[in-house]
Protein backbone atom coordinates (compact mmCIF):
# COMPACT_ATOMS: atom_id res chain seq x y z
CA UNK A 1 0.00 0.00 0.00
CA UNK A 2 1.32 3.20 -1.12
CA UNK A 3 1.26 6.17 1.77
CA UNK A 4 0.49 9.59 1.65
CA UNK A 5 2.30 12.31 3.40
CA UNK A 6 0.82 15.22 4.59
CA UNK A 7 2.88 17.77 6.28
CA UNK A 8 1.52 20.98 8.46
CA UNK A 9 2.44 23.59 10.15
CA UNK A 10 0.68 23.43 13.85
CA UNK A 11 0.08 20.58 16.55
CA UNK A 12 -3.70 21.87 16.11
CA UNK A 13 -3.57 21.18 12.09
CA UNK A 14 -1.88 17.45 13.42
CA UNK A 15 -4.44 16.84 15.60
CA UNK A 16 -7.04 17.48 13.29
CA UNK A 17 -5.56 14.77 10.89
CA UNK A 18 -5.43 12.59 13.69
CA UNK A 19 -9.15 12.99 14.30
CA UNK A 20 -10.20 12.31 10.59
CA UNK A 21 -7.94 9.01 10.22
CA UNK A 22 -4.37 10.04 9.79
CA UNK A 23 -1.57 8.31 11.26
CA UNK A 24 0.88 10.81 13.37
CA UNK A 25 4.63 10.48 11.66
CA UNK A 26 7.45 11.86 13.70
CA UNK A 27 10.85 9.91 14.38
CA UNK A 28 9.59 6.75 12.33
CA UNK A 29 11.66 4.76 14.65
CA UNK A 30 7.95 2.25 14.43
CA UNK A 31 6.32 3.27 11.65
CA UNK A 32 8.67 2.82 8.64
CA UNK A 33 9.02 -0.92 9.28
CA UNK A 34 5.11 -0.66 8.12
CA UNK A 35 5.93 1.65 5.69
CA UNK A 36 8.93 -0.48 4.09
CA UNK A 37 6.38 -3.64 4.49
CA UNK A 38 3.76 -1.83 2.70
CA UNK A 39 1.01 -2.39 5.52
CA UNK A 40 1.44 1.44 7.05
CA UNK A 41 -1.91 3.57 7.08
CA UNK A 42 -2.84 5.19 3.38
CA UNK A 43 -2.68 8.90 5.43
CA UNK A 44 0.15 10.09 7.38
CA UNK A 45 0.64 13.20 9.03
CA UNK A 46 3.97 15.09 10.07
CA UNK A 47 4.42 18.76 11.47
CA UNK A 48 7.00 21.20 11.34
CA UNK A 49 5.23 22.67 15.16
CA UNK A 50 8.58 23.91 17.16
CA UNK A 51 6.83 22.83 20.09
CA UNK A 52 7.14 19.14 19.39
CA UNK A 53 11.00 19.08 19.96
CA UNK A 54 11.02 21.84 22.81
CA UNK A 55 12.36 20.95 26.44
CA UNK A 56 10.96 23.27 28.97
CA UNK A 57 12.13 23.38 32.69
CA UNK A 58 10.14 25.40 35.30
CA UNK A 59 11.10 25.12 39.02
CA UNK A 60 10.70 21.53 39.33
CA UNK A 61 8.23 20.50 36.37
CA UNK A 62 9.71 19.12 33.28
CA UNK A 63 8.21 19.22 30.17
CA UNK A 64 9.11 16.96 27.36
CA UNK A 65 7.56 17.73 23.60
CA UNK A 66 6.34 14.44 22.17
CA UNK A 67 9.24 15.25 19.42
CA UNK A 68 11.86 15.11 21.75
CA UNK A 69 14.81 12.82 20.82
CA UNK A 70 16.48 10.35 23.09
CA UNK A 71 19.61 12.10 22.18
CA UNK A 72 18.02 15.31 22.74
CA UNK A 73 17.74 14.41 26.55
CA UNK A 74 21.51 12.79 26.45
CA UNK A 75 22.78 15.96 25.19
CA UNK A 76 20.91 18.06 28.37
CA UNK A 77 22.63 18.32 31.40
CA UNK A 78 19.78 19.23 33.49
CA UNK A 79 17.98 15.63 32.31
CA UNK A 80 21.02 13.99 33.73
CA UNK A 81 18.58 11.44 35.69
CA UNK A 82 17.17 10.69 32.41
CA UNK A 83 20.26 9.57 30.72
CA UNK A 84 20.66 5.93 31.71
CA UNK A 85 16.86 5.68 30.72
CA UNK A 86 17.59 7.46 27.34
CA UNK A 87 20.94 5.41 26.94
CA UNK A 88 19.35 1.97 27.09
CA UNK A 89 16.86 3.06 23.67
CA UNK A 90 18.37 1.10 20.97
CA UNK A 91 21.41 1.86 19.55
CA UNK A 92 23.12 6.13 18.09
CA UNK A 93 20.83 5.78 15.31
CA UNK A 94 17.36 5.01 17.02
CA UNK A 95 18.13 7.62 19.40
CA UNK A 96 18.87 9.92 17.18
CA UNK A 97 15.53 9.42 15.79
CA UNK A 98 13.40 7.82 18.44
CA UNK A 99 10.90 10.47 20.11
CA UNK A 100 9.51 10.63 23.79
CA UNK A 101 5.83 10.70 22.24
CA UNK A 102 6.52 7.48 19.73
CA UNK A 103 7.90 5.49 22.98
CA UNK A 104 4.93 5.47 24.78
CA UNK A 105 3.23 3.49 21.98
CA UNK A 106 6.15 1.37 21.54
CA UNK A 107 4.92 -2.67 21.67
CA UNK A 108 5.83 -5.08 23.66
CA UNK A 109 9.21 -5.46 24.44
CA UNK A 110 9.90 -1.81 24.18
CA UNK A 111 9.10 0.99 25.53
CA UNK A 112 11.42 1.19 28.38
CA UNK A 113 11.54 5.08 28.48
CA UNK A 114 7.63 5.05 29.01
CA UNK A 115 8.13 2.82 32.12
CA UNK A 116 10.45 5.83 33.50
CA UNK A 117 7.77 8.12 32.19
CA UNK A 118 5.11 5.49 34.04
CA UNK A 119 7.01 5.82 37.11
CA UNK A 120 7.75 9.49 37.40
CA UNK A 121 4.10 10.19 37.51
CA UNK A 122 4.12 11.81 33.90
CA UNK A 123 1.02 13.61 32.55
CA UNK A 124 0.58 13.26 28.66
CA UNK A 125 -0.59 17.18 27.38
CA UNK A 126 -2.71 15.83 24.66
CA UNK A 127 -3.02 18.69 21.29
CA UNK A 128 -5.88 20.34 20.70
CA UNK A 129 -7.36 19.41 24.04
CA UNK A 130 -7.56 21.29 27.23
CA UNK A 131 -5.69 20.31 30.90
CA UNK A 132 -3.66 16.53 30.93
CA UNK A 133 -4.43 13.39 31.65
CA UNK A 134 -1.73 10.70 33.83
CA UNK A 135 0.32 8.60 31.97
CA UNK A 136 -1.29 5.11 33.74
CA UNK A 137 -4.68 6.40 31.64
CA UNK A 138 -2.64 6.67 28.38
CA UNK A 139 -0.59 3.49 28.21
CA UNK A 140 -3.76 1.65 30.49
CA UNK A 141 -5.71 2.48 27.31
CA UNK A 142 -3.54 0.16 24.87
CA UNK A 143 -3.91 0.75 21.42
CA UNK A 144 -6.95 2.67 21.50
CA UNK A 145 -6.52 6.23 19.86
CA UNK A 146 -6.47 9.23 22.42
CA UNK A 147 -5.46 11.79 19.55
CA UNK A 148 -2.78 13.23 19.45
CA UNK A 149 0.22 13.67 22.17
CA UNK A 150 1.96 17.03 22.34
CA UNK A 151 4.32 17.21 25.47
CA UNK A 152 4.26 15.09 28.25
CA UNK A 153 5.26 17.06 31.85
CA UNK A 154 6.29 15.28 35.15
CA UNK A 155 8.39 16.67 38.58
CA UNK A 156 11.84 16.43 38.64
CA UNK A 157 12.76 13.91 41.31
CA UNK A 158 15.00 14.70 44.06
CA UNK A 159 18.64 13.03 44.21
CA UNK A 160 18.12 9.12 45.30
CA UNK A 161 14.63 8.89 44.99
CA UNK A 162 14.31 8.02 40.99
CA UNK A 163 16.21 4.34 39.66
CA UNK A 164 16.26 2.88 36.95
CA UNK A 165 17.25 -0.74 35.45
CA UNK A 166 17.32 -2.72 32.12
CA UNK A 167 17.62 -6.19 31.40
CA UNK A 168 18.86 -7.87 27.95
CA UNK A 169 20.29 -10.53 26.87
CA UNK A 170 22.47 -8.11 24.64
CA UNK A 171 24.72 -5.37 26.10
CA UNK A 172 24.02 -2.90 26.20
CA UNK A 173 21.17 -1.60 23.50
CA UNK A 174 19.70 -5.25 23.66
CA UNK A 175 15.69 -5.47 23.48
CA UNK A 176 14.13 -5.69 27.22
CA UNK A 177 13.93 -9.28 28.81
CA UNK A 178 12.27 -6.53 31.44
CA UNK A 179 12.89 -3.25 32.57
CA UNK A 180 12.39 -1.29 35.97
CA UNK A 181 11.83 2.21 37.04
CA UNK A 182 10.89 3.08 40.80
CA UNK A 183 10.15 6.67 42.30
CA UNK A 184 10.40 6.95 46.10
CA UNK A 185 10.21 10.04 47.72
CA UNK A 186 10.62 10.11 51.37
CA UNK A 187 9.44 11.88 54.03
CA UNK A 188 10.95 11.47 57.42
CA UNK A 189 13.00 8.47 56.03
CA UNK A 190 9.82 6.62 55.03
CA UNK A 191 8.55 5.79 51.53
CA UNK A 192 5.70 8.11 50.76
CA UNK A 193 3.69 7.76 47.10
CA UNK A 194 5.96 4.91 46.21
CA UNK A 195 5.79 4.29 42.17
CA UNK A 196 7.20 1.58 40.67
CA UNK A 197 6.76 0.48 36.99
CA UNK A 198 7.83 -2.78 35.03
CA UNK A 199 8.42 -2.61 30.99
CA UNK A 200 7.97 -6.22 28.91
CA UNK A 201 6.04 -7.96 31.52
CA UNK A 202 2.62 -7.24 29.88
CA UNK A 203 1.24 -5.74 26.61
CA UNK A 204 2.37 -2.51 27.76
CA UNK A 205 3.66 -0.90 30.85
CA UNK A 206 2.14 -1.14 33.92
CA UNK A 207 2.34 -0.20 37.69
CA UNK A 208 3.92 -2.72 39.96
CA UNK A 209 1.05 -2.21 42.72
CA UNK A 210 2.24 -5.44 44.69
CA UNK A 211 6.08 -4.01 45.12
CA UNK A 212 4.87 -0.61 45.75
CA UNK A 213 2.16 -1.43 48.58
CA UNK A 214 5.09 -3.66 50.18
CA UNK A 215 7.66 -0.52 50.09
CA UNK A 216 4.97 2.62 50.98
CA UNK A 217 5.62 3.65 54.49
CA UNK A 218 8.63 2.10 54.84
CA UNK A 219 12.43 2.68 55.17
CA UNK A 220 14.52 1.52 52.11
CA UNK A 221 16.50 -1.07 54.40
CA UNK A 222 16.84 -4.99 53.54
CA UNK A 223 13.97 -6.41 54.50
CA UNK A 224 11.66 -3.87 53.01
CA UNK A 225 13.70 -4.47 50.18
CA UNK A 226 13.05 -8.20 50.26
CA UNK A 227 9.73 -7.76 50.95
CA UNK A 228 9.43 -5.76 47.42
CA UNK A 229 11.09 -8.12 46.00
CA UNK A 230 9.32 -11.03 47.08
CA UNK A 231 5.81 -9.69 45.91
CA UNK A 232 6.96 -8.25 42.44
CA UNK A 233 5.73 -10.34 39.96
CA UNK A 234 2.20 -10.51 41.80
CA UNK A 235 -0.75 -9.35 39.49
CA UNK A 236 1.73 -9.01 35.79
CA UNK A 237 0.88 -10.90 32.93
CA UNK A 238 4.25 -10.94 31.44
CA UNK A 239 4.16 -12.68 27.27
CA UNK A 240 6.70 -15.53 26.01
CA UNK A 241 8.80 -13.99 22.84
CA UNK A 242 12.10 -14.56 20.99
CA UNK A 243 13.84 -13.14 24.03
CA UNK A 244 12.25 -14.73 27.50
CA UNK A 245 9.22 -16.95 28.75
CA UNK A 246 6.72 -15.73 30.86
CA UNK A 247 8.13 -18.07 33.31
CA UNK A 248 11.85 -16.78 33.38
CA UNK A 249 10.21 -13.33 33.57
CA UNK A 250 8.08 -13.80 36.31
CA UNK A 251 11.00 -15.55 38.14
CA UNK A 252 13.93 -13.10 38.08
CA UNK A 253 11.55 -10.18 38.34
CA UNK A 254 12.22 -9.66 42.18
CA UNK A 255 16.10 -9.88 41.29
CA UNK A 256 16.25 -7.10 39.70
CA UNK A 257 13.68 -4.98 41.63
CA UNK A 258 15.89 -5.85 44.52
CA UNK A 259 18.40 -4.86 42.66
CA UNK A 260 17.73 -1.73 41.47
CA UNK A 261 16.65 -0.69 44.65
CA UNK A 262 20.11 -1.13 46.00
CA UNK A 263 21.74 0.82 43.68
CA UNK A 264 19.20 3.85 44.90
CA UNK A 265 19.84 2.88 48.69
CA UNK A 266 23.76 3.58 47.87
CA UNK A 267 22.70 6.69 46.09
Amino acid sequence: MTSTVLTVATMGEAASAVAQGATFFAGGTIIMRDINAGTAAASLVRTTDPSLKQIRISGETVTLGAGVTMANILANRDLAFLHPVARLVGGPQVRNMGTVGGNLFAPHPYGDFAVALLALGARVVMAGQGGARPVDDLLRDGTRSPGLVAAVEFARPRSGTFGFLKVSRVKPKGVSVLSVSALLPREGGRIRGARVAWGAMGPRPQRGTSAERALEGQSLTAETMGRAAAAAAEGLNPETDAIATDWYRREVAGVHLRRMLEQMERG
